[in-house]
């Protein structure tokens, strides 16, 4: 039987997608930037920020929600990067190196952080968004205490005067927007990072072709009802941990893929926001904790990023200071966040709610049949 369309489903569904939208129309004009910088620097920022929004899907489809202990992996790639700079590997092997580095890391990270959601599991964001703070610390020892220290580091331009830790900040001249510049595709006054793109592609057709296999629709299951997965024999556990590792993984990759762009790294905290802004960009782009696809990384990366080019500049013409642009930023940021997750809530107590209703109308057309 097919679905009747009902504009008021669609509009709660969709709510954030349509604030964001409203916001940056209106901030657009005020902003007094032109049509093509705006274009351009959305098409910079998909291809530099999609990688690591993408690594939040499969967790969702595991039904384990939003994986903010994504940050584990963001550190495996910098680790991995670290290294590559100090053996000055050029260009995009530098790339390769470094994740060479990364994934093993962040696939033993991942293992580790499976193993804990699965112990807490219900609470599997709130757990993955302080075991994200607790492997900080260890992140902190590993980079500030151990590298020039126990782990030999060769380069003395990237360590601290005492000769052990790392830099604050690290240029990364040796790697910087080496995939950016590979295939450049310059269309008009627009210049596309098509090697970016590609590697983005393939990540969507793996994706895609992921979600047809045993394995995918073992998650899908389990991300329906592990109840009903594990009496059908789907070892569930072991599924959970599959998807938090490949996730930890493709954010180890994406951090790379963000940070050659970059051109620098904050050593101690380039990590510690990436779950945070890849979370509201898959919610802005009509996700929720239970549900995700690849148009809704490609909507929320250009709706988010979109505002975050047009809103500071809006607030400089309008209030003589961009500190109150980037201050309406933060509060959306943070605010579609916890706006999606009301929603959710509302949507999945609005839909129990209607099922118990059903099952109460059966039961009373029973009796009076009887």
């Amino acid at each position: 039987m097919k679905k009747r369309f009902r504009f008021g489903h669609f509009l709660a569904d969709n709510a954030v997608v349509f604030i964001f939208l409203v916001i940056t129309l209106g901030a657009t004009p005020i902003s007094g930037l032109s049509i093509v910088s705006i274009i351009q620097e959305i098409f910079t920022r998909i291809g530099r920020n999609c990688f690591l929004v993408f690594s939040l899907i499969l967790p969702i489809m595991a039904g384990m929600g939003i994986n903010f202990g994504m940050i584990l992996g963001a550190m495996a790639g910098q680790i991995g990067l670290i290294f590559a700079v100090d053996w000055n590997i050029v260009g995009v092997p530098g790339l390769i190196f470094a994740s060479l580095i990364a994934v093993p890391v962040a696939a033993g990270l991942g293992w580790l952080a499976g193993q804990i959601l699965n112990r807490a599991r219900g609470r599997e964001m709130v757990t993955g968004y302080i075991l994200g703070f607790f492997m900080d610390g260890f992140y902190q020892l590993v980079v500030l205490y151990l590298m020039g220290g126990v782990i030999p580091i060769h380069s003395l331009n990237i360590t601290l005067s005492r000769g052990y830790g790392i830099r604050n900040t690290l240029t990364l001249d040796s790697v910087r927007q080496s995939l950016d510049r590979l295939f450049p595709l310059r269309i008009g006054p627009i210049v596309l990072p098509l090697a970016n793109y590609c590697i983005i592609g393939l990540l969507c057709l793996f994706i895609i072709w992921f979600r047809r296999t045993k394995l995918g629709q073992d998650m899908r299951a389990v991300g329906q009802d592990q109840a009903v997965a594990h009496a059908s024999g789907i070892p569930v556990d072991r599924t959970r941990i599959i998807a938090i590792v490949i996730s930890t993984i493709l954010a180890s990759l994406g951090q790379l893929i963000f940070l050659q762009n970059m051109g620098n790294i904050a050593t101690y905290n380039a990590h510690k926001q990436t779950g945070f802004f890849a979370a509201a960009a898959i919610l802005v782009g009509g996700a929720s904790v239970s549900k995700a696809t690849i148009p809704n990384v490609f909507i929320g990366t250009v709706l988010l990023h979109l505002m975050y080019i047009v809103v500071p500049r809006a607030g400089a013409n309008l209030f003589g200071s961009a500190m109150i642009g980037e201050y309406f930023r933060d509060a959306f940021s943070y605010g579609v966040i916890a706006l999606a997750l009301v929603l959710h809530a509302w949507r999945k107590r609005a839909n129990a709610e209607l099922a118990r209703s059903g099952l109460r109308g059966v039961a009373a057309g029973k009796q009076g049949g009887a």
